[in-house]
C-alpha cells in the first residue's frame, strides 16, 4: 500500500510514469525502506495504464457494493426528567470513549506501515 501511495504522490504530482527510483526516493524521504519485489510487481502491474481511468473503474465497482445498514435510533425517553437524565448519561459516555481515542493516537500503526 506504501508503494501504491507514493507512486499515487508523484502522478498527483506531475509525473505520469514514475519509476523505481522516484517511488524509493519518496519512502525514503519518510523513512521508509522500500521493498523491490512489491515495487517492480506494482511497476509491472500499472505499465502503460493511465492512473485515472483505473481510479474511475475501481470507482463504479465499489459503488454496486453493500455498505452497511442503516442501524436502528435510539428511542426517545418516556418523560422529561428521565429524558434530561439520558442526556447526561449519554455526554459522560462521550467523554469516556474521546479520553480512550486519544490515549490509542496512532494504535502502533503508521501512515506507510
Amino acid at each position: 500500500m506504501k508503494h501504491l501511495a507514493a507512486y499515487l504522490l508523484l502522478t498527483l504530482g506531475g509525473n505520469t510514469s514514475p519509476s523505481a527510483k522516484d517511488i524509493t526516493s519518496v519512502l525514503e524521504s519518510v523513512g521508509i525502506e522500500a521493498d523491490n519485489d512489491r515495487l517492480e510487481t506494482l511497476l509491472n502491474e500499472l505499465k502503460d495504464k493511465d492512473i485515472n481511468e483505473l481510479i474511475a473503474e475501481g470507482s463504479s465497482k465499489l459503488a454496486s457494493v453493500p455498505s452497511g445498514g442503516a442501524g436502528g435510533a435510539a428511542a426517545p425517553a418516556a418523560g422529561g426528567a428521565a429524558a434530561a437524565g439520558g442526556a447526561a448519561e449519554e455526554k459522560a459516555e462521550e467523554k469516556k470513549e474521546e479520553e480512550k481515542e486519544e490515549s490509542d493516537d496512532d494504535m502502533g500503526f503508521g501512515l506507510f506501515d
